[in-house]
């Protein structure tokens, strides 16, 4: 406690000292007059009386109840408030978690709070929660210093941000070559870090965090200030900057105003405009999370629909494209009958706005795609294309990992029809040792592409035009009509190479099956009619339905590595109506 505060504390500690006993005092000359003035209870002069339970209270009588209501706050309630969670809650769940009057009430709101941020609402388990309370544990096993970690800057961040993508470490501080946006020049620095983030959530792109150990205690706190990391800072003469060396600057006039000392020099001035910007960082990042946000950001956030919804289907395949990167195809059906249609000119329009966002299970997104498609139609056929429907692609490059994806849609010509759709996501890692294979895609189209637009372009996996049929409700197989080709693509990852022959040796079988399971349509390939010296094949297949009754059947793909010994197959289901 400061010397300020003390005093302040000894002043309101005596005015409670003293005022007490001039108020009694006063009570006690009051009372007489009192008993003179009181009048029986059934006199006709007594005004009605007052109910206690409607008589409004005082500011001090609310604030005493507000202390004695947090005051009901222990043990481990007391505990997940304010050392686990209070980087992560916000204003308004904090005002409410404090107004609760039990504990049961307490265990309702606290299991509901991780429910919120789960980003598989459907599992059991919560992926964030989880999260959270590993980072708590890193944190105070790294950043300890005197304090828990999760005390720290450091902690606090990490907590709040995840690791960072790169750390610029100098745990012994000593020498250092100052950037020309620093001043350049040379000097000698405390231990300091620098945290970069390639994108943070409602603050921006390349964010770099700053810690500083002044004390070289370990506790590295953060600084907006740059030259706070400079041990030479106030030793005359030493560690000038490249400008203050070459006789065009004083070191003295660092400290004549501004948020750093950075020194005088050729961007001086550019220095001096971004310290707000700096300030203005320091703000967001140990802000409370944000709670609203505009338009179709808010309801991937919130996932509140006020109005009738904008139903819209929407699929999800995994295609390897590297040993750490998989292509995420996202594909989204939107039927013209639930677009607003807007005629002018004998033409019929129909707009429809999507937002997509990937996110970690912390909330760091990784991936945004937003787009305004447009249904247009001859306002004579408008009722015929009803029955149609738009679909929209979009191919994300994802590392493995479990990710959340909401998506979220406006009917622009009818701003109150918006539709949501959020759902996790669980990117495959394909092992080099372990026989693997792409989704298995129904396709309404396939057909091979030119040479120019090979790997680009709506619906266009590597040399094919592949456009998924996706289900019109979750959980339900995706249609065919009779008139029509089954099309199916799959891709086959890490078939062994014999070392002698140098080429591959497997068997690719494709059945369709019925509803009893019996199989009424079964080939064989070889891997080598398919490309004989490669590890990865592809497998795409057109089949007409013409001699199929109406039902449910089912395809599958199954492969058979007989140099590996190992066998995969994949599966979909599909109806023929």
């Amino acid at each position: 406690m400061t010397f300020s505060s003390r005093r302040i504390l000894v002043s309101v500690l005596g005015c409670g000292v003293l005022c007490v006993p001039a108020a009694v005092v006063f009570a006690r000359q009051a009372a007489p007059a009192a008993q003179e003035q009181a009048q029986p209870a059934n006199s006709s002069d007594q005004g009605p009386e007052q109910d206690p339970l409607k008589r409004q209270r005082t500011p001090q009588e609310r604030y005493k109840a507000q202390r004695a209501l947090r005051g009901e706050i222990k043990g481990t309630y007391k505990i997940w408030l304010n050392e686990e969670v209070p980087y992560i809650i916000t204003d308004d769940e904090k005002k409410a978690f404090l107004s609760l009057s039990n504990d049961e009430e307490r265990d309702a709101f606290i299991e509901s709070f991780w429910l919120r941020r789960n980003p598989n609402p459907d599992s059991p388990e919560n992926e964030y929660r989880e999260e959270h309370y590993r980072r708590i544990a890193y944190a105070n096993e790294h950043f300890a210093a005197g304090k828990p970690g999760w005390k720290t800057d450091r902690g606090h961040i990490y907590i709040a941000f995840g690791p960072a993508d790169s750390i610029d470490s100098h745990p012994s501080g000593g020498t250092y070559e100052r950037p020309m946006d620093e001043g350049g020049g040379e000097t000698s620095t405390f231990p300091f870090e620098v945290w970069h983030y390639r994108y943070l959530e409602g603050i921006g792109e390349n964010i770099d965090i700053e810690f500083v150990d002044t004390c070289m205690c370990g506790d590295y706190h953060f600084t907006i200030d740059r030259s706070e990391k400079d041990a030479l800072l106030h030793v005359p003469g030493a560690g000038l900057t490249q400008w203050e060396s070459m006789g065009k600057g004083d070191k003295t006039d660092r400290f004549k105003g501004g948020m750093e000392q950075l020194g005088t020099g050729p961007e001086g001035t550019y220095n001096q405009s971004k310290e707000f910007d700096r300030i203005e960082l320091a703000s967001k990042l140990f802000a409370p999370p944000p709670v609203k946000f505009k338009d179709l950001e808010a309801l991937t956030e919130t996932h509140i629909l006020n109005g009738p919804p904008f139903p819209f289907d929407v699929r999800t395949d995994f295609i390897k494209v590297t040993d750490n990167t998989d292509l995420v195809p996202v594909t989204i059906q939107i039927r013209n009958r639930d677009i607003t249609f807007q005629t002018k000119d004998g033409v019929s329009q129909g707009k429809v706005n999507i937002l997509g966002k990937v996110t970690t299970i912390m909330h760091k997104t990784v991936q945004t795609f937003e787009d305004t498609v447009e249904v247009t139609e001859p306002a004579e056929l408008l009722e015929k294309s009803l029955d149609k429907s738009y679909v929209y692609w979009k191919a994300l490059p994802l590392q493995p990992g479990l990710y959340r994806l909401d998506i979220a849609i406006k009917d622009v010509n009818n701003a109150e029809h918006l539709g949501l759709y959020g759902k996790s996501i669980n990117v495959p890692v394909y092992d080099d040792e372990k026989l693997g294979t792409s989704s298995l895609i129904l396709a309404d189209v396939m057909n091979p592409v030119s040479s120019r637009d090979i790997g680009s372009g709506n619906f266009v996996i590597g040399n094919t035009y592949v456009r998924p049929r996706v289900s019109r409700s979750p959980g339900t197989p995706v249609s065919f009509k009779r008139n029509q080709d089954l099309n199916f693509w799959m891709q086959v990852y890490n078939l062994r190479i014999d070392d002698d022959t140098k080429s591959n040796s497997a068997t690719v079988t494709y059945e369709i099956s019925d509803s009893t399971g019996a199989v009424i349509l079964q080939k064989g390939l070889e891997s080598k009619d398919l490309g004989a010296h490669s590890d990865q094949l592809t497998v795409e297949k057109s089949l007409p339905l013409a001699g199929l009754t109406p039902g449910k059947y089912k395809v599958t793909v199954r492969i058979n590595d007989a140099i590996s010994k190992q066998e995969i197959a994949q599966s979909a289901p599909f109806v023929v109506e």
